[in-house]
C-alpha cells in the first residue's frame, strides 16, 4: 500500500512538473516571439543607420536617410509584424499553397500557375526603371536582414503546420503580392463564365441579361446568339469554374467608397477626403499601418505586407484615396482546337501553335502534380488548369483562354507608388499615376493648397465598332472582331480637376458621363452606395472630420427601403407573418446590430431569392451563383418587362405568382430564424447573426484554431449601405456573417494634415498571443480612429519604443 502511495506521489510531481513545463515554454514563447522594438539592432543590408519608432497602437514610423533605407525598414518592420502573412503572401502569388496545406490548396495553385502570375512578375521585373529596381531590393534587403537575423522562434503557424522556415524574399515576390491585388478586384472573368454557364443551361440571352442585369437606367446592347457555340463547350467551362471557383472572384457589392469636397463645403476652408476601400476581411488585416521619413519627405498611411510604399495615405502636402473602377480588362476567348494535333489552334490567319510552360506543382502528403500550360495569342488556357472534372488527356476541340491587362509584361503599376508617395501636388500626382495600369483605380485626391481632384488611371482596352460580344460573354478566338484595337489614352480616362461643384464622389458606381466618347464596362457596381453618400453630403453646407466620420458609419440601406415595399404588399401568411409585416411597416432600412428587423427582413429576402429563381439555375449553378441580387430582384416583384415570369415555378401544377412566393418566403425565412435563434422575435439580434470575420488563412477551416485566430466583431449594415458589411447568403451555416467590408478607413484633413485619422480591422501585430492582434478591432466596428500623426514629439509621448538599426 505504501508504494502504491510512493508512486501516486511521483506521478503526480511528473505531472505538476509537466504542468509547469509547459506552462513556462509557452510563457517563454509568448515572450520570445515578439518582435523587439527597442534597443539597437545591427544588420546587413542597410547604409545608414535607422529609427524605427513604434507608437502605443504598434504603428511604425520609420526615420531614415535614404529612400533605400526607409524601404528596407519597411521590409523589415513587415517581417517582425507580419512574418506569417508575408509567406502566405508569397506562397499564394507563386501557386505553391499546397507545398503547406496538401489538396485543398491545389486548385488555387493550378489556377495561379496556369494565368501565370510569378510569371508575368518576372518579366514585369525586367521592364521597371532604375529608381523602382532599387526600391524593390531595398525592401528585400530588409526582409532578409530579419530572416537571416532572427532572434527569436517563429509564429505558431509555421510549428503548427510543420512549415519550413520562409525562404529569402525577391523583389518578384513583391510584384507578384501587387497583381494578386489587381486580381482580386478583376470579377469579369467570373461574370463572363457565369453567362456561359447559363447559356448552356438553356437560359435565352433574355433571360441571362436579366438575372444579370445592366445599370440602372441602361439597357444591354444588342447580342449576338452564341448558344450554340457556347453549349458544345461544356467540358472547358467546368474546367475554368472549377479553377476560379475557390478564389471567390466577382462578388456583388463588393467595393469601396471615398469622396472628397473643397474648402468651399469644409469647416475649415481646406478640403477633407474620406476613402474605405470594401475587401475580403483577413486575420490580421490586409493593410499594415506605417511612416517613412527620408530626405524624400514624409509619407504615412496604409501600406501592404510584401510591397514598400504606401498605398493609401498621405504626404505633408496631399492626400488621396482609391475605389475600384471594375473596368471591363479580363476577356475570355475560345480557341478552336486542331482535332488532329491539341497543340494548335486557329487565329484569324490560320493555324498556329500554342506556347507551352511545364509547370510542377508541389503537395503536401502527395506525388507532384505536373502541368503543361498552353498559352495562345489571347493569353493562358484556363480551362486547362483545373484537376476536376478534368481528364488525364489533352482537351481537344475547343479550350477557354483568358486576356487580361495585368497579365501584360508592360505593366508598371508597381512604378507608380514610389512618385505618388513623393508627389507634391496635382500635376506630380497626374505624372505618377501614368505607370498606374492595373486594377484601374478611381483616385480622389486633396492637397493642402486648397485643391481636389478625380483621376481613373489604369489600362483599358479599346474594342472594335464591330466587337458586338463588348466583353460580356466569351468571343470566338478565331474571329478578328473580338482583338483588341489599343487601350484608352490616358489623356481620355475620367478626370477632373477642381470641379464646380465643390466635390466627387465615388463608390464603384458609373463614374462616366453620358456621351463619354470610349467603352469602360457594362457591369457597374449598383449605385445604391453612391446615392447614399450624395444625399448625406447634400444634408450639410459644410462638413467637418465628425461628419465625415459620422457619413462613413453610416447603415441605412436604400437596398431596403426599395425593396421592402414590395414585400409588405404581399398578404401575410398566418397570425405570425401579420405581426412581423406589421412591425417592419415603421422599419426605415436601419441595419443596426440591436434590431431584429434587419435579420428578418434579410432572411425573407434570401428565402425569395431561392423561390425565384433555384429552379431555373438548377442545383449546380444556384450553389455557386445564389446571391441577393437586388436589380435582378426589383425588376421580378415590379414585373419590369415582364421579368415576374422568373416566379413561375417549374413543374408546378398550379401556376405560381410573385405575391405567392412572397408570401412563402416569409414563413420559410421565420422558420429559418426560430431554428438558429429560438421562438421569442425579441430576442433576435442582427448583429448576434452579423458578426464581421476577419478570418485567418488557412486556420478559418479548421474550427478549434478559428476560435484563435479570426477576430469577429458584430457590425451593422449589408452588402448595399456606406457602411458595408456584406454577408454571403449562399453559406447556409452562416448566411448573415459579414466577410467583405471597409478593410480600412481614412480621413484627411488639409487644414492640418496631423489631424487626419486612420482605422484598420484588426491590429497591427500578425501573433495571436500579441494585445496589438486585434486590439483595433472593436473600435473599427464602432467606426472610431487612431491619429494619423507624425510629429515626432507626440509619438514618442506614448511609444512602446524605439529600435536603432545600425548598418553591419
Amino acid at each position: 500500500m505504501r508504494l502504491v502511495f510512493r508512486l501516486a506521489r511521483w506521478l503526480l510531481i511528473l505531472i505538476v512538473v509537466a504542468v509547469i513545463g509547459v506552462a513556462a515554454t509557452g510563457f517563454w514563447y509568448i515572450r520570445a516571439v515578439e518582435p523587439q522594438v527597442a534597443g539597437t539592432v545591427r544588420l546587413p543590408g542597410f547604409a545608414q543607420p535607422v529609427e524605427v519608432v513604434r507608437d502605443r497602437e504598434g504603428v511604425a514610423h520609420i526615420f531614415a536617410q535614404s529612400e533605400e533605407d526607409g524601404a528596407a525598414a519597411l521590409g523589415y518592420a513587415h517581417a517582425q509584424d507580419r512574418l506569417w502573412q508575408l509567406d502566405m503572401n508569397r506562397r499564394i502569388a507563386n501557386g505553391r499553397l499546397a507545398e503547406l496545406v496538401g489538396p485543398p490548396g491545389l486548385e488555387t495553385d493550378r489556377f495561379l500557375r496556369t494565368i501565370g502570375i510569378r510569371r508575368t512578375s518576372e518579366a514585369i521585373w525586367a521592364r521597371l526603371d532604375a529608381r523602382t529596381k532599387s526600391w524593390l531590393t531595398a525592401y528585400a534587403r530588409g526582409v532578409n536582414a530579419y530572416l537571416d537575423n532572427r532572434p527569436g522562434p517563429l509564429p505558431p503557424e509555421f510549428y503548427i503546420l510543420g512549415a519550413p522556415a520562409p525562404e529569402r524574399w525577391t523583389e518578384v515576390d513583391s510584384i507578384g503580392w501587387s497583381l494578386m491585388m489587381a486580381l482580386d478586384l478583376g470579377g469579369n472573368l467570373n461574370a463572363e463564365i457565369m453567362r456561359l454557364r447559363l447559356a448552356q443551361a438553356g437560359l435565352s440571352m433574355q433571360r441571362i441579361g436579366e438575372i444579370l442585369p445592366p445599370y440602372p437606367g441602361e439597357r444591354w446592347p444588342d447580342l449576338p446568339d452564341y448558344t450554340a457555340l457556347y453549349r458544345s463547350l461544356g467540358a472547358p467551362t467546368q474546367r475554368a469554374a472549377a479553377l476560379i471557383q475557390p478564389l471567390g472572384l466577382g462578388l456583388e457589392g463588393v467595393g469601396s467608397n471615398n469622396w472628397v469636397v473643397s474648402g468651399a463645403r469644409s469647416e475649415t476652408g481646406k478640403p477633407l477626403l474620406a476613402n474605405d476601400p470594401h475587401l475580403g476581411l483577413s486575420a490580421p488585416a490586409l493593410w499594415y499601418f506605417a511612416r517613412t521619413t527620408t530626405p524624400s519627405g514624409t509619407v504615412i498611411g496604409a501600406t501592404l505586407p510584401g510591397l514598400p510604399g504606401v498605398v493609401l495615405g498621405r504626404n505633408d502636402r496631399i492626400a488621396w484615396g482609391f475605389t475600384n473602377t471594375g473596368p471591363d480588362v479580363q476577356d475570355l476567348y475560345i480557341e478552336r482546337v486542331d482535332p488532329a494535333d491539341p497543340m494548335r489552334y486557329q487565329a484569324p490567319d490560320g493555324w498556329r501553335r500554342f506556347e507551352t510552360v511545364e509547370e510542377v506543382i508541389k503537395v503536401k502528403g502527395q506525388p507532384d502534380v505536373q502541368l503543361t500550360v498552353r498559352i495562345s495569342r489571347n493569353g493562358p488556357v484556363i480551362s486547362d488548369g483545373a484537376s476536376r472534372g478534368a481528364t488525364s488527356a489533352v482537351p481537344t476541340g475547343h479550350a477557354l483562354a483568358l486576356k487580361w491587362t495585368a497579365l501584360s509584361p508592360d505593366n508598371l503599376t508597381i512604378q507608380a507608388f514610389g512618385p505618388m508617395n513623393r508627389a507634391r501636388n496635382w500635376t506630380e500626382f497626374l505624372s505618377a499615376v501614368r505607370d498606374y495600369a492595373a486594377p484601374q483605380q478611381n483616385m480622389v485626391y486633396a492637397d493642402v493648397d486648397g485643391n481636389i481632384g478625380f483621376v481613373a488611371p489604369g489600362r483599358v482596352p479599346v474594342r472594335k465598332p464591330e466587337n458586338d460580344l463588348r466583353g460580356l460573354f466569351p468571343a470566338p478566338g478565331w474571329d478578328a472582331r473580338y482583338d483588341w484595337a489599343g487601350f484608352i489614352p490616358f489623356e481620355d480616362l475620367p478626370q477632373e480637376f477642381n470641379p464646380a461643384r465643390g466635390y466627387r464622389i465615388t463608390a464603384n458606381e458609373r463614374i462616366t458621363p453620358d456621351g463619354y466618347a470610349h467603352f469602360i464596362t457594362s457591369e457597374w457596381a449598383t449605385p445604391h452606395r453612391a446615392d447614399r453618400i450624395a444625399e448625406l453630403l447634400g444634408q450639410r453646407d459644410k462638413h467637418s472630420i465628425e461628419s465625415f466620420r459620422l457619413l462613413q458609419a453610416d447603415h441605412r440601406s436604400n437596398a431596403v427601403r426599395e425593396i421592402l415595399p414590395l414585400l409588405l404588399a404581399a398578404p401575410p401568411a398566418g397570425e405570425r407573418e401579420r405581426q412581423v409585416i406589421d412591425g417592419l411597416r415603421r422599419f426605415d432600412g436601419t441595419m443596426a446590430t440591436d434590431r431584429a428587423e434587419p435579420l428578418i427582413v434579410t432572411a425573407w429576402v434570401r428565402e425569395l431569392t431561392r423561390l425565384v429563381y433555384a429552379d431555373e439555375l438548377g442545383p449546380d449553378l444556384f450553389r455557386d451563383y445564389w446571391d441577393q441580387r437586388q436589380v435582378f430582384m426589383m425588376g421580378v416583384l415590379s414585373n419590369r418587362d415582364g421579368q415576374g415570369a422568373w416566379c413561375e415555378t417549374r413543374g408546378a401544377a398550379q401556376p405560381t405568382t410573385c405575391a405567392a412566393l412572397v408570401t412563402r418566403a416569409l414563413s420559410l425565412a421565420l422558420d429559418d430564424l426560430e431554428k438558429r435563434y429560438g421562438a421569442d422575435r425579441t430576442s433576435w439580434r442582427w448583429g448576434v447573426a452579423h458578426d464581421a470575420r476577419s478570418e485567418h488563412r488557412p486556420f478559418a477551416r479548421v474550427p478549434a484554431l478559428a476560435r484563435v485566430f479570426d477576430v469577429r466583431v458584430p457590425v451593422p449594415g449589408d452588402t448595399y449601405t456606406v457602411n458595408v458589411n456584406r454577408h454571403t447568403i449562399r453559406n447556409e451555416a452562416e448566411p448573415f456573417v459579414s466577410r467583405h467590408a471597409a478593410s480600412l478607413r481614412g480621413i484627411y484633413d488639409m487644414a492640418d494634415p496631423e489631424r487626419s485619422l486612420f482605422m484598420h480591422s484588426t491590429g497591427q501585430s500578425g501573433l495571436p498571443t500579441s494585445g496589438l492582434y486585434r486590439n483595433m478591432a472593436a473600435r473599427w466596428g464602432e467606426v472610431r480612429f487612431i491619429p494619423m500623426r507624425t510629429r515626432r514629439a507626440d509619438i514618442e509621448r506614448e511609444a512602446l519604443g524605439t529600435l536603432r538599426i545600425e548598418p553591419r
